[in-house]
């Protein structure tokens, strides 16, 4: 696509410019200390979209942060294309270990290094680029509708609500999503399925104060022993998740999609290398593929309580704390197994200490079918960007909203996501390649094209 290639370069660094305009803002949804930061940056998201073509766009309310929708009507009889992405990102903690401040985007090594370089910035501008090319060439032959949110890093909370309200506003014939990666560079890959999430805050409760651990410790229960000790049955020696019933939904992955992922190269040594680990765990029976993109998991994502500052303070704390997950696989309904995990989490609690189990968020897992004509059209349009065909490949990942446009709206989501395991996203040195990002935005045009 020379004409493309000639465009994005003649026009990059205006494009740099902009996403570095959104980047700068730093909507993390996560803290509330930024609840203007999320208003500026649904504003420049409006901004931009009427900049790129869009007839109309606006930002409307919700019951958490703003919803930036746009739209661009070619023919009310043709088909209509919903591009979602959002724009709240990840806190940046530990600073300390980021390259380069998070907020000051900078061009090194030939990326984009910044928070929200990929995630999601940087993906669904690739998205709105594409859009800007097709209509500045009147290449368009379907309408184009857009919806970014400001919650999806905390669950999407305000969003399902939005949906039921505005189904006649946001209704279209196929949703395009780049929010997902690829298995490399080189190998292009389209995402088929994700995986589900749900996840709880769990606080265990001793004693009614900080107790001196000599005059109380070999008496007393420590929350902070406790919590840990019942952390560590949730997951056997096979590596099989412990709560009864927790697999009760789980549809095996048949035969034939597990030797396509068999087939997939993956270099193990390469894999463990990267992330400076020595060895890998799992469940048993099952590959390391298929274990973070096709099995259920379980992981804490954060533990507390004590006395952590500096120096040494002898005591038992009097409550502990830990932020958990699971990751869920198709049919597994997060509500459910919420309610399984409290119930277990409380049956296997010591009567040393109270324990309670705070539900924070969760979503379904997806599957997209490969015969679907628009997946079709993804697939050629990265074999034209990128130069071999796509594999189509389940993620680990969650996007718990693309279950619910399947549900509330009744579309199916393609998955036409740019991502690297090399970007970093959720941490420090988040960064995005300029030969994937041009690339990426050629890929949008020709699927559009194809479509």
């Amino acid at each position: 696509m020379p004409e493309i290639k000639n465009y994005i370069a003649t026009n990059e660094a205006r494009f740099l410019d902009e996403l570095f305009s959104l980047i700068r803002i730093p909507s993390i949804s996560a803290l509330p200390e930024h609840a203007a930061d999320m208003t500026r940056c649904a504003e420049r998201w409006r901004e931009l979209l009427i900049e790129a073509g869009a007839d109309r766009a606006e930002i409307m309310p919700s019951a958490g942060h703003p919803i930036v929708f746009a739209e661009k009507q070619i023919d009310k009889a043709a088909p209509t294309v919903l591009i979602y992405g959002h724009y709240d990102v990840m806190p940046v903690e530990p600073l300390e270990l980021w390259p380069s401040p998070p907020f000051e985007p900078q061009v090194r090594d030939g990326r984009i290094w910044a928070r929200g370089a990929d995630d999601d910035k940087g993906q669904s501008f690739i998205q709105v680029k594409a859009f800007e090319y097709l209509v500045h060439h009147k290449l368009l032959r379907h309408n184009v509708k857009f919806i970014f949110e400001g919650e999806e890093e905390i669950g999407s909370p305000s969003l399902g609500a939005f949906l039921e309200a505005h189904k006649s506003l946001l209704q279209a014939d196929i949703i395009l999503v780049s929010d997902t990666s690829m298995l490399a560079a080189d190998l292009p890959s389209l995402t088929t399925g994700l995986r589900g999430l749900a996840y709880w805050e769990i606080e265990v409760t001793g004693p009614n104060r900080d107790l001196h651990s000599g005059h109380f410790g070999g008496a007393v229960a420590n929350p902070i022993n406790v919590l840990c000790e019942m952390l560590s049955k949730i997951v056997g020696s096979d590596g099989r998740i412990t709560i009864p019933g927790f697999y009760d939904d789980i549809e095996d992955v048949p035969a034939e999609e597990r030797e396509m992922i068999a087939a997939i190269p993956f270099d193990e040594e390469r894999y463990k290398q990267a992330i400076g680990v020595r060895s890998l765990r799992g469940e048993q029976g099952y590959s390391t593929i298929e274990r973070n993109a096709c099995r259920p998991s379980f992981d804490v994502c954060g533990i507390w309580g004590g006395y952590i500052g500096e120096g040494a303070k002898t005591v038992i704390p009097s409550k502990a704390f830990a932020k958990v997950s699971t990751r869920l696989v198709p049919h597994q309904k997060h509500e459910k197994i919420s309610r399984l995990f409290a119930d277990y989490i409380a049956a296997i609690a010591p009567d040393c200490v109270n324990v309670k189990t705070t539900p924070l968020h969760g979503g379904e897992g997806y599957v997209c079918p490969i015969t679907l004509p628009a997946y079709k059209a993804a697939e050629a349009a990265f074999e034209k960007a990128f130069g071999r065909r796509p594999l189509p490949v389940r993620r680990g990942g969650s996007i718990p909203i693309i279950a619910d446009f399947e549900r509330v709206l009744g579309i199916k989501t393609i998955l036409m996501g740019f991502g690297l395991e090399s970007n970093a996203i959720h941490s420090p040195g988040e960064n995005f390649p300029l030969d994937v990002f041009r690339k990426g935005i050629e890929a949008v045009v020709a699927f559009h094209c194809n479509l």
